[in-house]
């Protein structure tokens, strides 16, 4: 079991940055699959980035491509979002999860997520 707590939301003007966190406690963190995902009042959760359990493979929604960049550093159990040139749309509460994984594809599928964070709210204004 792990427990994940998200750090680092706030507000933002369009065009601004911020860098996500996520701290893992518990199980061996370099076992699990990561993702970011998040939700906006009115819509569903949405896909934001994955990452395998070794940090080798990376996946983005199509709309954060070139902007987003996840990471993770197994050796202190930490999860990242960086988020660059934020816009309105991408306001929304931002969750990490994990998946006990060791296969080399990251896990898109909210679905497929066992452990979830409490969340962390990203504020973009125009």
């Amino acid at each position: 079991q792990v427990q994940l707590v998200e750090s680092g939301g706030g507000l933002v003007q369009a065009g601004g940055s911020l860098r996500l966190s996520c701290a893992a406690s518990g199980d061996t963190f370099s076992s699990y699959a990561m993702g970011w995902f998040s939700h906006n009042s009115g819509k569903e959760r949405e896909f934001v980035a994955a990452i395998t359990w070794n940090g080798g493979t990376t996946s983005y929604a199509d709309s954060v491509k070139g902007r987003f960049t996840i990471s993770r550093d197994n050796a202190n159990n930490m999860l990242y979002l960086q988020m660059n040139s934020l816009a309105p749309e991408d306001t929304g509460v931002y969750y990490c999860a994990a998946r006990y994984s060791i296969n080399y594809r990251p896990e898109m599928t909210g679905d497929r997520y066992l452990y979830w964070g409490q969340g962390t709210q990203v504020t973009v204004s125009s």
